[in-house]
C-alpha cells in the first residue's frame, strides 16, 4: 500500500471543508510552559470527528449510499457515526471485545450499529481494510490520507494560536493523528519537535524505532484503550519514521496521575490515551514551550472514580 502523508494544501482544504461542523478547540495553559489542546471538547469527545468528517465529505454521497463503516475501539466509530447521522446514512463499527462500554453506548446513541469481535479479528480488519458481509464505504481510522488531513487541521490551529511552540506531544495509536499533525507542522516549522506518546504495555512505535523497521511489541490490554496495538502498520512506518522525532513511553500509573491532574487542577476529563501526552511531557521534564494534544475524553466513569480515589484500574 503506497500511502502518502497529506500535503499542506490537502490539510488546508480539509480545514475549510470541516469547519462548519467541527469545534475549533481551545489551547489552555496547565503551567508556565505546558499548554493543552483540548480535543476532548469535540461533540463526540474526541478528535476523530475531524478525520472521519473530511474523509466522508471527500467520498461524496454516491460512494456513501450504502453507508460507512470502520474498525475502532470506540472514538473513530463515534466519528463515523456522528458524521453518518449528519449526512443521513447508516454506519457500522467493528469493535474489539474489550472496547469500553462508554464508547460502545455512545456509538449506539449516534444510531451506529456495533459488531463486537475478538481483538485479533478486529486487528485484522485494520491490517486488511476489509470485513466480510458489509457493503458500505470503509474508512480506515489510521491509514487514510483524507483522515490524516482532517487530523492535521489540529496542527494548523496550534500554529495559529501559538506560533512559538517548540515541542508537541501527541498520543500514538496507529499514527494517523501524529502524522497528520506533524505534516502540518513540518510544512511551516520543521524545527519543532514532534513526539509520539505510547503506554509501555503496548508501544509498537518505540519497538519499531529501536529495530529500524515496522515491528511488533508485547501487548497487554489496559484501561488505556485508545492507543497501543500489537505492531506498527507497515504502510504507516515510512510516515512515522520520517515525521516523528521519537516515541515517549509512559506507565499506566503515570497516565493515571495525568488523568487525575487534569481533572483536579483544570476540571478536564481525559481518557487514558488523551492523558498520555501530558504524562509524557511531565516525564520528559522539558522546559520548552510545549503543547500536549488531549485527544479524547471518553472514559468509563468507574475508571475515572478509581483514578480520582488514587487507584489504578
Amino acid at each position: 500500500m503506497d500511502l502518502k502523508a497529506p500535503t499542506l494544501a490537502e490539510i488546508q482544504a480539509a480545514q475549510k471543508r470541516i469547519s462548519p461542523f467541527v469545534l475549533r478547540t481551545p489551547l489552555v495553559p496547565l503551567n508556565e510552559n505546558i499548554y493543552l489542546k483540548l480535543e476532548n471538547l469535540q461533540p463526540i469527545g474526541s478528535f476523530k470527528i475531524r478525520g472521519a468528517g473530511n474523509a466522508m465529505e471527500i467520498a461524496g454521497m454516491e460512494r456513501l449510499k450504502n453507508g460507512a463503516y470502520t474498525a475502532s475501539a470506540g472514538n473513530m466509530a463515534q466519528g463515523v457515526a456522528w458524521n453518518a447521522k449528519r449526512l443521513g446514512i447508516r454506519s457500522t463499527a467493528i469493535v474489539p471485545d474489550n472496547a469500553p462500554e462508554t464508547k460502545v453506548e455512545a456509538i449506539r446513541r449516534l444510531s451506529g450499529e456495533v459488531i463486537r469481535v475478538p481483538f485479533d479479528q478486529w486487528w485484522n480488519v485494520l491490517v486488511t481494510g476489509k470485513f466480510e458481509g458489509i457493503s458500505g464505504f470503509f474508512i480506515h481510522p489510521v491509514s487514510n490520507t483524507a483522515v490524516m488531513a482532517g487530523n492535521g487541521t489540529i496542527g494548523l490551529e496550534i500554529l495559529e494560536d501559538m506560533p512559538d511552540v517548540e515541542a508537541l506531544y501527541i498520543p500514538y495509536g496507529g499514527g494517523g493523528l501524529s502524522c497528520g499533525i506533524a505534516s502540518a507542522i513540518r510544512a511551516f516549522k520543521p524545527e519543532i519537535k514532534v513526539f509520539a506518546c505510547e503506554v509501555e504495555t503496548a508501544a509498537p512505535l518505540k519497538a519499531s524505532l529501536s529495530a529500524g523497521r515496522a515491528s511488533a511489541c508485547n501487548y497487554t490490554p489496559s484501561f488505556v484503550d485508545g492507543i497501543g496495538g500489537k505492531t506498527v502498520l507497515p504502510e504507516m512506518w515510512p510516515l512515522t519514521s520520517a515525521l516523528l522525532d521519537d516515541s515517549i513511553t509512559v506507565s499506566l500509573s503515570q497516565i493515571a496521575d495525568a488523568i487525575r491532574m487534569l481533572a483536579l487542577r483544570i476540571r478536564v476529563i481525559a481518557e487514558g490515551a488523551g492523558a498520555s501526552s501530558l504524562a509524557a511531557a511531565l516525564a520528559s521534564n522539558e522546559k520548552k514551550k510545549t503543547v500536549c494534544v488531549v485527544s479524547g475524553g471518553n472514559l468509563n466513569f468507574s475508571t475515572l472514580i478509581t483514578i480520582l480515589n488514587g487507584g489504578l484500574p
